[in-house]
């Protein structure tokens, strides 16, 4: 676990035991029964940068903001067996998994005998599957699923299909991990692979390091399979020595594998898959993906033209006789976003910068200005192929006298303190330095927004002319609204093209035609003048990454700095709970917990809280970053005195449901189809004196979502495909859930929210092939009835009735998508935490 999902995690827990002792149970029988690892990661914000201090004043802010949070986890580590804490900053989960915590294969004692078994797990966090890289079966799952894991409870799933990828040849000069996972991301997506295994094979796999392949198994939750899983092999063996593993342990893991026959050879028969596709990795181009989806793959010489496009589709007006719409969804969204329509003339305003001064030195920011550069990420700094090339790139850009563009803000956050160790040993750290790439702390930041706030006059700037800017970053997600609420194009790069973004300064630039930059002669730099070349990039990493830097770093890896040590941790087996906690409260799914199964019944006159179009992600239903002052969240925080500066994000309040339900559908990029603006907004359909139409216009989600329960009212959401694609967020099931919302009809489902939506009580149904909202003419502004639920079983069908104000009636079936006999049993419990709390109080 990590500790966004972890600390919500341990908080459910106390409140189990709180629970189990209200009902005459034995608390402390709540209690992981397997091994359990947390590593903090998720709270590191990027607040300075740029200089020697960064990272000292990061990690300071970082426990003055989240010292509670960690206080908590600390008890936990206490009064828990089976639970380890790795401490802030000592890494990313998965590139710690990978460097460290995975055996591969266990030994454990039972009746006087050893028995040796393969490593497996689940996580809750989407990109556990980069632990598949090394061989390891494991995947993300939701947060409540996890914890019902922990306790015992078996982990169901349908027997996936499995699609098998083939790899050949080798990827050519110039060509990084990054490039190779970005357009496999793009022809899974295109195949289709949700719910389904990927496996890697083929004569390819020869060229590929263990770190290679780690960065294409990260990325499965954006290709939207289960997993994607590399055979072990002697590659697999030469990473466990490298990285300082015990040469008995490597032995052993040897001789299982070779025992089991699962020691992948290129002269064993090919397996048999569901479905099968291949890659001449010879044929792979550096690319980039963008503006706002991970498989949005772009070359090098499309991204400028892609920008533009971008910009003439959504924001130019045309003018004939005034100001002409494009289309009227574009321009909605313009509105929703500020500003006015931009006329013809001023050409995306590329040519109409303003001048702004910033210490003294004049620059320009304007649409396509690179606001945000970050090497970031578990599914890059786990490479030293990459950020080894990222440094040597950097070096030959000193050299040459390049500068990075001081609007420019620029981080390095690798998942492993051994990334220092081997940029240091290479010399590369200084270079890198130089372009303003610090140390800004050992986490995920800006990958998963924790960007911080820009500087205040290119905030101001980007404001004041509503400029569309980018970040240029190596993470593996770039949802809108995910890495800076002011940045609205966001592109995934390898580390070099990060430096080299910044160096240029705009994303409106052809790499393959364009100088990169001038230097101080005037003489035109281009990217390929400093690109590092393959040959270089590996001797580097050979004499530079030793498997004594990973047994130092990792030798007191569960320890902490004094920061951490000093922490005030209570004792005992309940947590005692203070109610003027603004990040930890009782939850209230256990309190007044009836022993008594409910009788589920039919959904009777159901409103709409919300009608979606297609890929609705876990961040646009629980944002995880910044909290605005003037949403329900905010006004909460203000309310019980925290200032603004202290509001931290809302991945960090995750132990508090009453921040986190007035975030529920707060995204400030989120469309819902009732309200012409965007953002976290709805209308109500309450009718009557005490509901004024200035109340049901345009509220927040959250406040309609209240005046839907004072009268009693059900509400269910209706979506679009791949509803709930993205981070393995349970409180976008929890959030939904507290906010009343019974039911969701969508096109199709992402898996890890599906399974979050059963587990906390909230009922899947998917449209028949061939219907949606639009196709079925439904607005939104209908009640509805969902019949049949009594009687439900798996993969059965629901009938859903909507009726209009005018008396019209729209009858049409859909797919209940609970899968198994126990999801049923989880829904009619109100969720698979309620289910284990009643079994356990039944047991004692």
């Amino acid at each position: 676990m990590q500790d966004f999902t972890g600390v919500p995690a341990v908080v459910d827990l106390a409140a189990l035991r709180s629970a189990m002792e209200r009902l005459g149970g034995d608390p402390a029988k709540i209690n992981p029964v397997i091994p359990a690892d947390l590593v903090i990661d998720h709270s590191v914000q990027v607040d300075s940068y740029g200089t020697a201090y960064a990272l000292e004043k990061n990690e300071k802010k970082e426990f003055e903001r989240n010292g509670e949070r960690y206080t908590v986890l600390r008890w936990a580590q206490k009064a828990f067996d089976n639970f380890r804490v790795v401490p802030p900053g000592r890494g990313i989960i998965h590139q710690v998994n990978l460097e460290y915590l995975t055996p591969l294969v266990h030994l454990k004692e039972k009746e006087g005998e050893l028995f040796a078994f393969p490593d497996t797990l689940v996580g809750t966090d989407s990109h556990t599957t980069m632990i598949n890289g090394i061989g390891v079966l494991g995947w993300g799952v939701g947060g409540i699923e996890a914890e019902a894991v922990m306790l015992g409870q078996p982990y169901y799933m349908p027997v996936p299909e499995v699609v098998g990828f083939k790899l050949y040849g080798k990827p050519g000069p110039g060509v990084t991990a990054t490039d190779l996972v970005l357009t496999i991301t793009k022809m899974l997506r295109k195949h289709g692979v949700v719910g389904k295994f990927v496996e890697f094979y083929g004569p390819g796999l020869a060229s590929l390091s263990l770190p290679d392949r780690a960065t294409i198994s990260n990325m499965a939750p954006e290709y939207g399979a289960t997993l994607g899983i590399f055979p072990p092999d002697v590659e697999t063996l030469n990473y466990l020595k490298r990285t300082g593993r015990s040469d008995e342990q490597v032995d052993l893991v040897k001789k299982y594998l070779e025992a089991q026959d699962l020691l992948y050879s290129i002269h064993k028969p090919e397996p048999l898959f569901s479905s099968t596709l291949d890659l001449d990795m010879g044929t792979v181009k550096p690319c980039l993906a963008g503006p706002k989806r991970p498989q949005d793959q772009l070359f090098l010489n499309e991204v400028s033209e892609n920008f533009r496009e971008t910009m003439r589709q959504t924001f130019i007006r045309k003018k004939e006789g005034g100001v002409e719409l494009a289309r009227d969804s574009a321009y909605l969204r313009w509105l929703g976003e500020g500003g006015a329509p931009v006329e013809e003339s001023e050409a995306f305003g590329m040519k109409e910068a303003k001048k702004v001064d910033s210490h003294e030195r004049n620059f320009r920011v304007t649409h396509g200005s690179v606001v945000i550069a970050s090497i970031t990420s578990c599914t890059n700094t786990s490479n030293p192929s990459v950020l080894i090339g990222a440094g040597l790139l950097a070096k030959k850009a000193v050299e040459r006298g390049l500068k990075v563009k001081p609007f420019v803000k620029t981080s390095l956050s690798p998942g492993s303190r051994v990334a220092t160790e081997y940029l240091g040993a290479a010399g590369l750290l200084p270079y890198l330095e130089a372009l303003g790439f610090h140390q800004v702390g050992y986490g995920c930041t800006t990958c998963i927004g924790n960007s911080g706030p820009l500087p205040e006059h290119v905030a101001k700037e980007i404001g004041e002319k509503d400029l569309t800017v980018a970040a240029v970053l190596s993470g593996n997600r770039n949802f809108e609204g995910r890495i800076n609420p002011l940045v609205k194009a966001n592109y995934l790069a390898s580390p070099p093209l990060v430096v080299a973004y910044a160096i240029a300064g705009t994303v409106n630039i052809n790499f393959e035609t364009d100088p990169l930059a001038y230097d101080p002669n005037g003489l035109p730099v281009y990217l390929r003048d400093i690109w590092p070349g393959n040959e270089e990039i590996r001797e580097t990493e050979k004499t530079s990454v030793t498997p004594s830097m990973f047994k130092k770093e990792y030798s007191g890896v569960l320890e902490g700095a004094s920061l951490w040590k000093e922490l005030d941790v209570p004792e005992g087996t309940l947590y005692a709970w203070s109610p003027t906690s603004t990040y930890i409260q009782e939850p209230p799914y256990f309190v007044d917990f009836p022993l008594t199964l409910p009788l589920p019944g039919d959904i009777q006159n159901a409103r709409v809280l919300a009608l979606f179009g297609d890929s609705i992600t876990t961040d646009h239903i629980s944002p995880a970053g910044d909290i605005p002052a003037d949403g329900p969240a905010g006004r909460y925080l203000i309310s019980w005195g925290v200032d603004r500066k202290d509001f931290n994000s809302y991945g960090s309040r995750r132990g508090n449901h009453e921040v986190m339900m007035r975030g529920t559908f707060a995204n400030i990029r989120l469309r819902n189809r009732l309200v012409s603006r965007e953002g976290g907004w709805t209308v109500s359909h309450l009718k009557g004196e005490d509901f004024p139409p200035e109340a049901c216009e345009g509220i927040p989600i959250y406040d309609a979502a209240l005046l839907y329960a004072e009268n009693d009212i059900p509400l269910i959401v209706l979506a679009g495909k791949e509803y709930g694609t993205g981070s393995s967020r349970d409180w976008a099931a929890k959030g939904t859930f507290l906010l009343g919302v019974k039911a969701v009809i969508a096109e199709s489902f992402e898996r890890i929210h599906r399974s979050n939506l059963v587990g906390m009580g909230v009922l899947p149904l998917q449209f028949k092939d061939g219907e949606n909202a639009d196709t079925l003419g439904l607005t939104g502004k209908e009640s509805y009835d969902i019949l049949g639920i009594e009687k439900m079983e798996p993969h059965g069908e629901l009938i859903v009735r909507a009726k209009d104000d005018n008396g019209g009636e729209t009858e049409f079936k859909v797919a209940l998508r609970l899968d198994s006999a126990v999801e049923i049993e989880y829904y009619r419990n109100g969720g698979i935490l309620h289910k284990f709390l009643r079994d356990s109080v039944k047991k004692k």
